[in-house]
């Protein structure tokens, strides 16, 4: 079955195949979506006088039985069905007669995958954005516990000045809460309806789209009928770019845990279960959770350049690529899920190595803190510097590291303004609608 076939017209066997694609495959994610927009455009319909009471009654009564199934997990859609859209309809027909018939009034199957699209980013997006908040809470709550705990900061990967993990931690949450700002940005775009758009040009029918708007809860709606149909692939880049923002946070901090963990380094360590070993060297213990949160989230970042390609240089109105967006973009949201679920459990297990700096190879990261201790007593910055430069030079550099740090602005290992990142987040999180 299919809702745009004629009578005495068949398509190639060969052409169905590859014009379906993975579609099946994909439209099982987006079942309860579309079953909602029916029951939507059903209620609409009855309110405008396009169905009678009864018709509508009964279309909305099955639509609701369809959808447990969705939520039950027995719905198929069946060999020789070629989409969702069509499945929903043959099982509404078959249970409810022809009134089943007349539920696409108004609608083209454009504007069908469009709304249901926005419905499955939408719940897809508010989903990602609880994940970011437990891990965003997980490195504030870390960062807290190690705040005292100091470890060497680098530039160039040489060593630099005094870090902490307190910094370390805090900086990687205050990451998310730049990411949560894509995030919201995203969710803002694919919250807005563009049912009743049909095939991209209205309808004759005296739709009500303010009505399905209220009904599906989207914030508003595509005004344009036109735009409404160019939303696609649009939207999906914004959230592609989104998730390419987490996904660059998580593999920057997959590579630092990576280093830290070396034994050139040796700043954190894990349970024995939480790494792998090696065939032959007995004593390895890999990072292999983030050496593959690092490579899956390298992939990820990729996605808003893949749909780039995918739909530049489009003219306005559909075209048929844009089933492409679902197989490029619907993985990704797992992927990512997965990679912040690692994160967690890494992160939470994670144990952090105390009097680094003690070590003999740190002892030249205090000498800007030297060149301070002379400018506090008088002595011009660049004087200071210079002598400080002297003494290493000549091997008479020594710093007292038992004396106390006082790093007191905001943002730095003695003020690290956590409950300041805190608010930024929450202040974010008040972006996404809830129902």
């Amino acid at each position: 079955m299919k809702l745009w076939s004629k009578e005495n017209t068949k398509t190639s066997e060969m052409v169905e195949a590859f014009t379906v694609g993975r579609d099946r495959e994909f439209d099982l994610m987006l079942a309860r979506h579309d079953v909602e927009g029916s029951i939507a455009h059903v209620t609409m319909l009855g309110e405008a006088g396009l169905l009678t009471s009864d018709e509508a009654d009964a279309a909305v009564t099955g639509l609701r039985e369809i959808l447990s199934e969705v939520d039950n997990g027995s719905f198929r859609i069946e060999e020789g069905i070629e989409d969702v859209h069509s499945q929903v309809e043959f099982l509404l027909t078959q249970r409810i007669g022809d009134t089943g018939k007349k539920i696409h009034s108004g609608r083209s199957r454009n504007d069908q995958v469009a709304v249901d699209i926005k419905l499955y980013l939408r719940h897809s997006v508010n989903e990602l954005k609880s994940e970011m908040h437990q891990l965003f809470d997980l490195l504030i709550s870390r960062s807290e516990q190690h705040k005292d705990v100091l470890l060497p900061g680098y530039t160039h990967l040489q060593v630099a000045m005094p870090s902490s993990f307190g910094l370390w931690l805090g900086a990687y949450a205050e990451s998310l809460v730049d990411d949560m700002e894509m995030l919201a940005a995203a969710y803002a775009v694919a919250d807005k309806n563009p049912l009743g758009s049909g095939a991209g040009y209205g309808s004759s029918f005296p739709l009500q789209r303010k009505r399905t708007t209220e009904l599906l809860g989207f914030a508003t709606l595509n005004w344009n009928s036109a735009y409404a149909q160019m939303s696609r692939g649009k939207t999906e880049k914004l959230v592609a770019m989104a998730i390419a923002s987490v996904a660059a946070t998580l593999s920057r901090l997959s590579m630092d845990a990576c280093l830290y963990l070396g034994q050139d380094f040796g700043f954190i360590s894990f349970p024995a279960d939480l790494t792998t070993g090696s065939s032959i060297m007995p004593h390895k213990k890999n990072p292999d959770v983030f050496e593959l949160i690092r490579g899956k989230c390298n992939r990820l970042q990729s996605l808003p350049n893949e749909l780039t390609l995918l739909t530049s240089n489009l003219p306005s109105g559909y075209h048929r690529e844009m089933q492409l967006t679902k197989e490029i973009l619907f993985p990704a949201f797992t992927e990512l899920s997965n990679c912040l679920a690692m994160m967690q459990l890494m992160i939470s297990s994670m144990k952090v190595e105390q009097d680094i700096l003690q070590q003999e190879k740190y002892r030249y990261i205090f000498s800007v803190e030297a060149v301070n201790r002379l400018v506090n007593e008088g002595i011009p910055f660049r004087e200071a510097y210079q002598r400080v430069g002297r003494q290493i030079e000549e091997g008479r550099y020594s710093f007292d590291i038992s004396q106390p740090l006082h790093h007191t602005h905001e943002g730095s290992i003695g003020n690290l303004c956590n409950n300041e990142i805190r608010r930024e987040m929450e202040k974010v999180l008040l972006k996404f609608k809830t129902k």
